[in-house]
């Protein structure tokens, strides 16, 4: 393997731990990195690929033709990197969200923000329908985040359903498949079998998410490559309005006890600032600069 196409590869890994380390909260999209770091829409059509003729390949043993149609090496690299960040991850996350909620927050909203601006600049002429359509995605985004979480099954048949419906949001920038998974009810139950390594939850999750995300992504390619701008423009809204869920500073309304005893918030809501201010601005500053510089340095790097 050529010396460039390692360092590619070594950077796509590097994305995808990006991906990997936002889509473990609830409230921030692996969909939104894939955009700053300027994979997404590559990353979409990549996985499309994975359909009935290119499985067909693999079935009459033709491995090389179809590790090139499915853009192998590509997912293969992004993959690796979202499993790194997500098994390396989900402790110390699920631990600040538990222990230092409005600064861990602080930073996401920074970065939502600063995402928002990101994506909304590849929109390349703003028309009255992409002004409406920003906004619709606007508007769906604050209307999913004021959802009440729900207590649900934990049959593995309802995992599998939590993997499809999850993965979808998890590639939409500004929907967060983790904050679907908590209005389904089974984020902390997820984390949890990632944190414990329970086999039958992961592969049953894992299963779901594969069908999932090959189903819709046939959809977001043709919307991307049909109707562009109003596409990127709805999801730019999908962002603006996702900054509810972030809001660093909120009031527990109710809590619930999950399967181990612990009791965890059910219903939120956001109030004024009232602790941590200084440093909270800090983190959210911080998190906007470091989109600024992610999206600054992959351009850079990509036109080598």
């Amino acid at each position: 393997m050529k010396e460039n196409n390692l360092k590619n590869y070594a950077l796509l890994i590097l994305k995808g731990m990006g991906m990997g380390a936002a889509d473990v909260v609830p409230g921030v999209s692996g969909g939104t990195i894939a955009f700053i770091v300027g994979i997404y829409e590559e990353l979409i059509n990549s996985i499309k690929s994975i359909n009935l003729s290119s499985l067909k390949l693999l079935f009459r043993f033709k491995i090389k033709d179809f590790w090139k149609t499915i853009n192998g090496n590509f997912l293969l690299s992004v993959v690796t990197g979202i499993l790194i960040s997500i098994f390396s991850l989900a402790k110390v996350i699920t631990y600040l969200l538990e222990n230092e909620p409005v600064l861990i927050w602080s930073f996401f909203f920074g970065l939502v923000l600063a995402s928002t601006w990101s994506v909304s600049k590849r929109i390349k002429k703003f028309s009255f329908s992409r002004w409406l359509m920003f906004a619709l995605g606007a508007i769906i985004a604050y209307i999913i985040t004021m959802a009440t979480p729900t207590q649900t099954p934990e049959g593995l048949w309802f995992i599998f359903v939590c993997g499809a419906i999850a993965i979808c949001a998890m590639i939409l920038p500004g929907i967060s498949g983790s904050f679907i998974l908590v209005l389904l009810g089974k984020y902390f139950y997820i984390m949890e079998a990632v944190k414990t390594f329970k086999i039958s939850v992961m592969a049953t999750f894992a299963i779901g998410a594969a069908i999932g995300i090959t189903s819709f992504s046939n959809v977001l390619s043709w919307l991307l490559k049909k109707y562009h701008d109003l596409t990127i423009a709805t999801l730019a809204g999908f962002m603006l309005g996702s900054l509810n869920k972030v809001w660093p500073w909120k009031k527990t309304i109710e809590t619930f006890t999950d399967s181990h005893g612990v009791i965890k918030p059910l219903i939120e809501e956001n109030i004024l600032p009232n602790q941590s201010i200084g440093m909270a601005i800090l983190l959210a500053v911080f998190g906007f600069i470091l989109v600024i510089a992610l999206e600054y340095i992959s351009e850079k790097m990509d036109n080598k």
